[in-house]
C-alpha cells in the first residue's frame, strides 16, 4: 500500500501555510500568482503579533477565512483538524489518515501541520507506515511519519488537507471578499485573534513595546521580521495584479495604497535585516542601536500601514 504524487513538492516561503497551498495549485496546474494568492487570502495583509513577540505569531491565529477566501480563487480545501486534548483525537488521526490515502490515490495533493517542524508541509505521498512530506527543512521530501504521531506533539494540534481544483470568483469579487476581511482582521476581533495577541495597528504596537521594553524574544523577532517583510511584498505585488485587472477607476487608490504598502515593506525588510533569521543572535534584541533602528522603522512601517488600511477601506467601499 502507497501512493505518491511524483511532482507535488511546497513551494518555499516564510508563510510555510501559503507556500504548501501554492505547491498544491502548482501540482493542480492552477494559474495563480504568489501575489494573487497572497493577497486573495488576505494574508499578505495580515500582521498577528504576541505580547513578546513569540516566533508563534505568524501560525497562531484562526485561518479559516483563508479557506473560505480561496475558493475565489478556484480551489477548494478540506479536510481534519483535532486537538490532542480532545477525547476523540485517536479517531480524528485515523480520519485524517484515511482523508489523504483517498484524496492521494484520486491525485489530490494534501498538506498538514507539524510533519516535522511546527510549520506546514505538503503531504505528496504515503506508504503502509504513514505520510511523506515536503516543506521547511526538507524540500525535496522526507518520510514516512508514521499517522499515529500526527498531532502527537507538545503544541498537539491535528491538522490534515485536501487541496482540490473548484471555481474561481471575478477579480473585483476576489479583492473586495479578501480586504474586507483584511480590515475585520486588523481590529483584533476574538473571532480570528487569540488572548495575548493583537492584530493590525494594534499588532504594530504590541511589537515596538516589546522591542522598546526588552521584552522581545530574539529569535521571534528575527522570525516575525522575515514573515510579515515577505506578506508586505506581496501586499505590493497583489494591489500592482489587482491594478491590472480591475476597472481603470480604482487605479488612483490603488496607486496610493502601493506607496504606502511599499514603505510598510521597506521597513520592515530594514527590520529583517538588523535582526537577521539565518545569522540570528539572542544579544541582537539587547543591543541598544540595534534596537533603536529597529523602533524607527517599526514607527514608520506602522505609520504607513494605517495609512494603507484607510486606502483599503476607500477602495472596499467604492466597490
Amino acid at each position: 500500500m502507497a501512493k505518491m504524487l511524483k511532482d507535488l513538492r511546497w513551494k518555499p516561503m516564510w508563510v510555510s501555510h501559503l507556500g504548501c497551498i501554492k505547491g498544491c495549485l502548482d501540482y493542480l496546474g492552477l494559474d495563480v500568482t504568489d501575489d494573487w494568492l497572497y493577497g486573495a487570502t488576505g494574508h499578505a495583509f495580515i500582521i498577528n503579533m504576541n505580547e513578546a513577540v513569540c516566533p508563534s505569531g505568524p501560525t497562531a491565529w484562526n485561518t479559516e477565512r483563508l479557506f473560505q477566501l480561496g475558493k475565489n480563487l478556484g480551489y477548494e480545501i478540506d479536510g481534519v483538524f483535532a486537538l490532542k486534548t480532545h477525547d476523540d483525537f485517536a479517531q480524528k488521526q485515523q480520519e485524517a489518515w484515511e482523508h489523504a490515502r483517498k484524496s492521494l490515490d484520486g491525485g489530490i495533493p494534501c498538506y498538514g501541520w507539524e510533519l516535522d517542524i511546527p510549520e506546514y508541509y505538503v503531504v505528496y505521498g504515503y506508504d503502509n507506515v504513514g505520510y511523506h512530506f515536503s516543506g521547511p527543512k526538507c524540500d525535496a521530501g522526507k518520510g514516512p511519519r508514521p499517522w499515529q504521531k500526527l498531532g502527537d506533539t507538545p503544541i498537539g494540534c491535528l491538522e490534515l488537507y485536501s487541496v482540490a481544483p473548484g471555481k474561481s470568483a471575478g477579480e473585483t469579487d476576489v479583492v473586495k471578499d479578501a480586504l474586507t476581511f483584511v480590515l475585520e482582521h486588523a481590529q483584533s476581533p476574538e473571532t480570528w485573534v487569540f488572548p495575548k495577541y493583537r492584530a493590525g495597528l494594534a499588532g504594530f504596537d504590541s511589537w515596538i513595546d516589546a522591542l522598546k521594553t526588552e521584552k522581545a524574544d530574539g529569535f521571534g523577532m528575527a522570525y516575525n521580521s522575515q514573515v510579515w517583510r515577505e506578506c508586505r511584498q506581496f501586499a505590493v505585488g497583489f494591489l500592482k495584479e489587482a491594478k491590472d485587472r480591475m476597472p481603470g477607476k480604482f487605479s488612483p487608490m490603488l496607486d496610493e495604497s502601493i506607496g504606502h504598502y511599499q514603505v510598510v515593506s521597506q521597513n520592515l525588510g530594514k527590520v529583517a535585516d538588523l535582526f537577521p533569521f539565518q545569522e540570528h543572535r539572542p544579544e541582537y534584541v539587547k543591543d541598544e542601536k540595534r534596537r533603536a533602528l529597529g523602533l524607527e522603522h517599526l514607527k514608520q512601517a506602522r505609520e504607513a500601514e494605517q495609512a494603507g488600511l484607510k486606502m483599503l477601506q476607500k477602495i472596499v467601499d467604492e466597490i
